[in-house]
């Protein structure tokens, strides 16, 4: 019975790895990109 149990999560596991590595791959996890300008002073004597 408790066999059963470790072997069930293990491949509820293993199915949401492979469900996570899906969803990244597929370009949804991707952070909005914008373009930021910002002037820099550099100390030059």
């Amino acid at each position: 019975m408790i066999g059963r149990l470790f072997k069930l999560l293990f491949i509820l596991a293993v199915l949401a790895g492979i469900g996570l590595v899906a969803y990244a791959y597929s370009g949804m996890m991707q952070p909005p990109t914008r373009e930021i300008t910002r002037p820099v002073d550099l100390n030059v004597d």
